[in-house]
């Protein structure tokens, strides 16, 4: 980090929410993401910008165990189309590489949807860049995000 903050920090830091920074290497998996960060699987939580339409985008919240249900998600917005932008369209709606994106500080604050098992416990967020994650209170951060709290996610599938 070069003694410089990450959009994610500043605006953690501008939003006043108390979040615990933790710094690790590389990871090659969920698993191994909740390993280094010390937390359980469904505590490291996925960050899915989807693409309502050319430049309508959102942030869905996921426990990491949990995948997006696009039927209640497409039922919660009232949509009957909802894609995922390719790296490249990520990148451009959020300010933010794959594997690295969060809703705070991203380019543009896009609505934010937290799946409604993360209430009542800290969860870890990517925090903008590779290696780096935060963890919040979630209830805290929903409010600060102003997210939109429902069902809309399904287990993760076993393989």
């Amino acid at each position: 980090m070069a003694g410089m903050a990450s959009p994610a920090i500043t605006a953690l830091d501008s939003a006043g929410l108390p979040y615990r920074l933790i710094a690790h290497g590389a990871v090659g998996s969920l698993a191994e993401a909740a390993a280094v960060r010390g937390v359980a699987v469904p505590d490291v939580v996925k960050t899915i910008v989807v693409r309502r339409s050319a430049d309508d985008h959102l942030f869905v919240l996921t426990p990491g165990d949990r995948v997006v249900s696009w039927p209640k998600l497409r039922a919660l917005l009232g949509v009957h189309r909802l894609s995922m932008p390719d790296a490249a369209g990520a990148l451009a709606a959020t300010g933010y590489e794959r594997g690295t994106i969060t809703p705070f500080g991203a380019s543009t604050a896009w609505p934010v949807i937290a799946d409604e098992r993360l209430r009542g416990r800290e969860i870890t967020l990517g925090a903008g860049e590779r290696g780096l994650a935060v963890a919040v209170d979630a209830d805290a951060a929903i409010a600060t995000l102003g997210a939109t709290v429902a069902d809309v996610t399904d287990p993760q599938p076993t393989r």
